[in-house]
């Protein structure tokens, strides 16, 4: 079973007896899945840039976009305009596949992994998730990574409070610890 139709069979009627929803359309859902990559340190090394996108376009199977910096900072070397970072939204097909993907390969595989701190659900119900390294991630060989850079990804619910998002993220399988 999917995560999709996991969510579809089980998650809203859980979630509807456990907080008195009128219909399935007011159940909290997914939105999409947002994930960014900050490459200042390697602003300028042109292959370092184009590295952490070719990651970036196996891991989603998607182009990412590259985020300019708004001001110049002379402490940071950072003009206005310059390459910063790059992101990428993920929604519909691809972000049910990526999260998928994220609750039953790449967290298993993160180093001293204990769950995620329940902390990193926001007031709004979003998930925050940052990685230290790619490698993670089943697309990434090894042997392939020249630099491990980290990513974060970020998961977008329609929740309006943080028990709401807690609780329909913990129903899809997201191993979170326990307190």
């Amino acid at each position: 079973m999917t995560l999709k139709e996991k969510y579809q069979k089980e998650v809203i009627k859980k979630m509807r007896t456990e907080f008195n929803y009128q219909n399935d359309l007011t159940v909290p859902r997914i939105v999409k899945v947002a994930l960014n990559v900050g490459i200042g340190r390697s602003k300028d090394d042109p292959k370092a840039a184009e590295t952490v996108e070719n990651t970036l376009i196996r891991i989603t199977g998607q182009r990412p976009v590259y985020t300019l910096a708004k001001k110049s900072i002379s402490a940071f070397k950072v003009r206005e305009g310059m390459k910063v970072g790059l992101k990428i939204t993920l929604r519909g097909k691809r972000m049910w596949d990526f999260l998928e993907k994220l609750v039953n390969v790449s967290l298993p595989r993160v180093r001293d992994f204990r769950g995620l701190p329940v902390k990193n659900v926001d007031q709004n119900g979003n998930l925050n998730i940052g990685f230290k390294e790619h490698m993670v991630f089943p697309e990434i060989k090894s042997d392939e990574v020249e630099k491990i850079h980290g990513l974060e990804v970020a998961v977008t619910t329609t929740a309006k409070k943080q028990d709401e998002g807690f609780k329909l993220l913990k129903y899809l399988g997201f191993p979170f610890q326990e307190s």
